[in-house]
């Protein structure tokens, strides 16, 4: 503190040097001052302060303020649940899994279980404690938008009994256990609906069934509307994109909508059945499209725009609207 006043006093002095000062004003007589009131008793919740010593001078380092307990036990708690090393970022405790391997800087990964660290053997600890302050923001943006994604599936987990629900093409559908018909074989059938009520998905399946004998029928039903579905929009855009596909595989893969290989085999995610058809649309002509281009260039995306205009927007669709939870 010391070093600070003789650094303001001394920047005022140096004002004085070059600009001329005013004239001095006349003194005005002194008033008696107040006696000043007595300082409060000390209490445990706020220590008085203590006086200077010898010992402070400018290079002093401050004690940091002490944390509230309310505050403490208000922070947000995000845990990996393979969590070796914890950080109390802002107004969030981060347990985060830390690994050292071969590599040449400090990495990281926010993933649905939570941060991960890796960095080079060489790098000290309190270098990686410096790295991940650095990039705080950045962290625990990621973890909120993850932990509200999850948040999102959790609310749409199936359970499967009569009654349930699921977005078929982007609408409701209920399902309604029906064990007397054996829907000409195809295990199912969906009403037509008036558009003011969700539809109905009849099930050939017993009343006291299993939930994963109806998870299992209602799968098999939605599975094969999928791969109707997306051999009907696969010929319909392999012409415009001038391509042709050569076998349609479905997939149930966690993190891929779909692939293609230059053989002009494609592979799809049965579950997007659940969405819009702009954006099933969206995924089919993304993987026709690689068939002209491997890759992810610019072109790419030109090629896709030609068919899809608005794919930026039906991308960002695909990304935050949750898929329901079959486990």
């Amino acid at each position: 503190m010391g070093g600070l006043l003789q650094f303001t006093m001394d920047l005022f002095e140096g004002l004085g040097s070059e600009f001329a000062s005013p004239a001095p004003a006349p003194a005005r007589p002194r008033r008696a001052k107040k006696p000043k009131p007595a300082a409060p008793p000390a209490t445990l919740l706020a220590p008085p302060a203590m006086a200077p010593s010898a010992l402070d001078d400018e290079h002093a380092v401050p004690s940091p303020p002490a944390v509230p307990l309310a505050e403490t036990l208000a922070l947000a708690n995000f845990a990996h649940p393979q969590a070796s090393r914890e950080v109390v970022l802002g107004s969030a405790r981060v347990a985060y899994e830390f690994k050292r391997g071969k590599r040449k800087t400090i990495g990281f990964l926010v993933g649905a279980e939570g941060l991960s660290v890796r960095a080079p053997r060489w790098v000290a600890l309190r270098d990686v404690d410096a790295a991940i302050r650095e990039k705080s923001d950045w962290i625990l943006r990621k973890l909120a938008e993850t932990q509200q994604r999850h948040a999102r599936v959790e609310a749409t987990r199936i359970e499967w009994r009569d009654g349930a629900g699921f977005p078929f093409l982007g609408e409701p559908v209920v399902i309604q256990l029906d064990p007397k018909h054996g829907f000409a074989s195809v295990g199912g059938t969906l009403d037509a609906g008036d558009g003011t009520e969700p539809r109905i998905l009849r099930l050939a399946v017993a009343q006291n069934a299993a939930p994963s004998q109806i998870r299992d029928a209602a799968q098999a039903w939605l599975m094969r509307q999928a791969r109707r579905l997306f051999i009907e929009r696969l010929d319909h855009f392999a012409p415009l994109l001038g391509v042709r596909w050569q076998k349609l595989s479905l997939s149930n893969a966690a993190t891929r909508w779909g692939s293609a290989s230059a053989d002009g085999s494609i592979r799809l995610n049965w579950r997007l059945i659940h969405f819009r058809m702009p954006v099933i649309d969206y995924v089919v002509a993304h993987e026709l499209a690689h068939l002209r281009v491997m890759d992810h260039s610019h072109r790419f995306w030109e090629t896709v725009g030609s068919v899809m205009p608005d794919y930026d927007l039906l991308r960002q669709q695909l990304k935050d609207e949750a898929v329901p939870r079959w486990s």
